[in-house]
């Protein structure tokens, strides 16, 4: 696991200066993979999204790519920690009653558990991040819940 996560972070770093404001036109999905269409939570998302399984074996690592505006729908991680690491583009994370936080290639978020949320991309820029799960508890699950409105997503600055 060591070794894994040590190859990971050399790779982060290697990516970590795209400049996200040319992602739409420089994705080099050669980096990070696009992966295959994810159509099993399509319908928990507003556009395409694609998911590519890096490490689902050990920690179960998975690089998701949104396609821009493409964002999941609010949803709850009960009993663990999400985390998410921005390795390319740009994109938001909105936690209910915070301000966003836009995501750009390094950024790190640690959603604790019971937090309702959503992550996506900007409007104008493809956007990857690495996802996985820590301090998972027994009988831990996920609740996914109402979509992000085209609304409150045009009000991102």
């Amino acid at each position: 696991m060591r070794k894994f996560l040590s190859m990971l972070l050399m790779a982060f770093v290697a990516v970590a200066d795209i400049n996200a404001q040319t992602m739409k036109e420089n994705v080099d999905f050669n980096v990070w993979p696009k992966g295959e269409p994810n159509s099993a939570y399509a319908q928990y998302f507003i556009g395409n999204s694609y998911l590519a399984p890096l490490d689902a074996q050990n920690s179960g690592l998975v690089n998701v790519t949104f396609e821009p505006r493409c964002r999941n729908n609010w949803h709850i991680h009960h009993k663990a920690v999400q985390v998410l690491i921005c390795v390319a583009g740009r994109g938001w994370y909105v936690e209910e009653g915070k301000e966003p936080v836009e995501m750009k290639p390094g950024s790190v978020i640690a959603i604790p558990a019971e937090v309702k949320h959503w992550h996506g991309a900007a409007r104008d820029s493809w956007f990857q991040h690495l996802t996985f799960m820590t301090k998972v508890e027994e009988g831990a699950s996920n609740t996914w819940l109402e979509p992000v409105t085209d609304e409150l997503y045009d009000k991102l600055p």
